[in-house]
Parts: structure tokens; C-alpha cells; sequence
């Protein structure tokens, strides 16, 4: 099943790039199609994988890459159905694809791990905090587009990529959209952490460094679209918004795993 994702994930990434390039229409269905035949075959693989191990796919590296293929692929699709813009897909899905390779080539079947780790309420708080993150890591990503496309617009060089990128209005309406996505989840993320890790951990506390952090991160998510919704920040100041907020959510975290002690830790 994890060589057939594999399969799914590259045809679908190709469907992507075809239509990107090229001027046929008949294709922008069909590729939605095999995005949502992949993210449905992607789930059922999690299910088949939680009911043989005995665990939710959050045990290994290369469980947390599937996870990581699915969370950004979900997140797109989410973001296509809500603005049918479809041209942004390949840049996207790349990043999908290629952490689904290194997942379909090196993941191994772990039956026996830490107790912690097979517990649901543990699993589902993980999901959906990566599922969170990622899609605030899209929003940098369009992001970054607005403000390439951006600056080849003052400059009047445009290439063929940049000729088919859509407008500037709409790449900020999926960062923001992204945004939104991600605040929600990590939103769940941080309500499942508070309630229930307390009666699974002795040793919880809430001034763990990765609560605190991530509480702070969906904070400063939450702000930028209070300030967005009333256009206090809009257009380049959005975008520079929401890559600096990616960048702080990304030092947080290495911060926390690296130097800072957290109960977070099943190496045992």
C-alpha cells in the first residue's frame, strides 16, 4: 500500500504539472479527481497501518513524513474547494510527493512502542497540530509567491512561471485562507493538549516549553487575522506577516526540541 501511494502521489503531482504548462482545460477536473482518490487511498492506508501495529502513524520518522504528504496535500485541497484556484497545485504538491518518497522507501513496521504512544486522544492532538503547522507553512508559501510576483510586477520581467501564478489578490485570499486553516487546528491541538495530557502525564505542566510556544504561535496566528479581517495589515505587509510568523513558528519549535526540557519525549 505505501508503493501504491507512492504511485498516486506521482500521478497526481504530474497531472499538476501538465496542467500548469500547458493550455488544456479538459485536465483541471481530472487532477482534482486524483488528488482526492490519493487523500482518500492515504487514509485508508493510516487505518490499515493503526490496525495491524496496534498505534496511530506517529511512531517513526517516516510515519510523521506520510503524515507530513498527507497534511499538506489535505491542506491544498481544502484551499482549492474554497477559492477553485487550481495553478498553485504544483508548487504545493511537491513538497507533498517528495516527503511521501522518502516515507514509501524507508518506513518500517514498528509494533512494539511506549504505551503513551498508542493512545488516540495522544494521536489525534499530534495530528492535528501537524496539520496546523502545515498549513501555516502553505501560507509562507503563497506568501513568498505574492511577493516574487510582487516584485516582477514593479520590475516588469515576467516568466512563463509568473505568467500563470494567479494575481496577487488571489494568492493573499489563500494565505489567508491558509491561515485561518491552520489557526483552527492548532487551535484543537492546544484545547486536546490542555484537557487531556494532565491526566496522561505525571510529569505534565503547563509551562512546558512546547505548549507555551505553541499557544504563543497560535496567538500571533490569531492576531494577524483579527488585523487582516479589519485590514489593518494587508497586501505586502500580510505577506511579510505571515513568513515571519512561519519563520518564529519554526525557531520556536527547534527551539523547544533542542535546548529547552519537555515532557515531550517517548524515546523510552
Amino acid at each position: 500500500m505505501s508503493y501504491s501511494l507512492l504511485v498516486l502521489f506521482i500521478i497526481t503531482f504530474l497531472s499538476y504539472l501538465y496542467d500548469f504548462f500547458s493550455e488544456n482545460n479538459y485536465l483541471q477536473n481530472i487532477k482534482r479527481i486524483s488528488l482526492f482518490i490519493t487523500l482518500i487511498f492515504h487514509v485508508v492506508y493510516f487505518v490499515e497501518r493503526t490496525f495491524f501495529l496496534g498505534h496511530l502513524p506517529i511512531v517513526t520518522q517516516y510515519e510523521i513524513f506520510s503524515l507530513i504528504a498527507f497534511s499538506i496535500s489535505f491542506t491544498y485541497f481544502l484551499l482549492e474547494l474554497l477559492s477553485d484556484i487550481k495553478g498553485t497545485g504544483v508548487f504545493i504538491l511537491f513538497f507533498a510527493m517528495v516527503f511521501q518518497i522518502k516515507s514509501s522507501l524507508f518506513i518500517q513496521d514498528v509494533y512494539v512502542v511506549n504505551h503513551v504512544l498508542q493512545n488516540y486522544p495522544l494521536g489525534t492532538h499530534v495530528i492535528t497540530a501537524i496539520l496546523g503547522f502545515t498549513a501555516i507553512s502553505i501560507s509562507a508559501a503563497y506568501s513568498f509567491m505574492y511577493l516574487l510576483l510582487y516584485k516582477n510586477i514593479k520590475s516588469n520581467n515576467f516568466s512563463v512561471i509568473f505568467k500563470r501564478l494567479p494575481n496577487l489578490e488571489i494568492l493573499e485570499k489563500l494565505t489567508f485562507y491558509a491561515i485561518i486553516i491552520g489557526f483552527a487546528l492548532l487551535s484543537i491541538a492546544v484545547i486536546l493538549g490542555m484537557t487531556w495530557l494532565p491526566s496522561a502525564f505525571p510529569e505534565f505542566s503547563y509551562f512546558d516549553s512546547k505548549i507555551i510556544l505553541t499557544v504563543l504561535v497560535t496567538i500571533i496566528y490569531g492576531i494577524g487575522i483579527y488585523l487582516k479581517s479589519k485590514r489593518i495589515i494587508i497586501g505586502k505587509r500580510f505577506a511579510k506577516f505571515s513568513i515571519y510568523g512561519f519563520v518564529f513558528s519554526i525557531l520556536s519549535l527547534m527551539l523547544a526540541s533542542v535546548i529547552m526540557s519537555s515532557f515531550h519525549n517517548f524515546s523510552n
